[in-house]
């Protein structure tokens, strides 16, 4: 599984981006697919995640502000995340479960200026 992950910049706070992170390679039964975030000096963080089903859940620091989607057609996860904060700027990467083993995108840089 290889995951192309796209969508981050700069931005103000109190704007929006949305990350896309599209799935290519040996996708059958890819089940979670998450999106995590690490800011510098800090460890990675899960931000969002979305089964297979379609069942969400977030981070209490993105409830009501980010939300993560899949298209299982285009084999892509998205995270809409509005209402951005100085605090959300971080590389955030995408991350996909296939049988218990995880795959990782390449990371794309949000820069939230206050």
């Amino acid at each position: 599984v290889q995951l192309q992950a796209s969508g981050g910049g700069l931005v103000q706070a109190g704007g929006s981006l949305r990350l896309s992170c599209a799935a290519s390679g040996s996708i059958f039964s890819i089940n979670a697919m998450r999106w995590y975030r690490q800011a510098p000096g800090k460890q990675r963080e899960l931000v969002a995640a979305i089964s297979s089903g379609g069942s969400t859940n977030y981070a209490d620091s993105v409830k009501g502000r980010f939300t993560i989607s899949r298209d299982n057609a285009k084999n892509t996860v998205y995270l809409q995340m509005n209402s951005l904060k100085f605090e959300d700027t971080a590389v955030y990467y995408c991350n996909a479960d296939q049988y218990s083993t995880d795959y990782w995108g390449q990371g794309t840089q949000v820069t939230v200026s206050s």
